[in-house]
């Protein structure tokens, strides 16, 4: 069962601290989940394998190419999530409270919003807006 999007569930609460770390974010309910966006969606909570198994402790983050995504999807915890995965989205489940989780989420979510966020966004990033994943502690 998807959790209540409009929850302070502990894993959404991590995830929307590293998403709205982010220059001119908003997150919007859709299709029952929240995501994160600029003008277009960066970061979905939640999310699951077409006809199989639902990660409802996940996010799915767009991948810069077919072969990166491709790669990802060999490791344990990453799927290649209904509807959006043909599109390049990759899955990553968040269940596992490994300290290593965090920081490959944040990455993720990094290169997820290089690839969908305006280039004006991106560019107030670069200029020191947003998180310094180099520092960051999420645990």
């Amino acid at each position: 069962m998807a959790i209540d999007p409009t929850s302070k569930h502990p894993v959404l609460e991590r995830v929307r601290a590293l998403a709205f770390a982010y220059p001119d974010v908003t997150e919007k309910i859709s299709h029952g989940r929240p995501t994160f966006r600029t003008t277009s969606v960066f970061v979905y909570f939640g999310g699951g394998v077409k006809g199989g198994d639902q990660f409802d402790l996940s996010i799915l983050v767009k991948c810069e190419s077919s072969e990166e995504q491709r790669a990802c999807e060999l490791e344990p915890r990453y799927f290649h999530p209904a509807y959006l995965g043909p599109a390049g989205w990759v899955g990553f489940d968040l269940s596992d409270p490994d300290s290593d989780v965090w920081a490959e989420a944040a990455e993720l979510i990094d290169c997820s919003y290089r690839i969908t966020a305006p280039k004006r966004s991106v560019a107030r990033l670069d200029a020191g807006e947003g998180p310094d994943l180099g520092v960051q502690q999420w645990n």
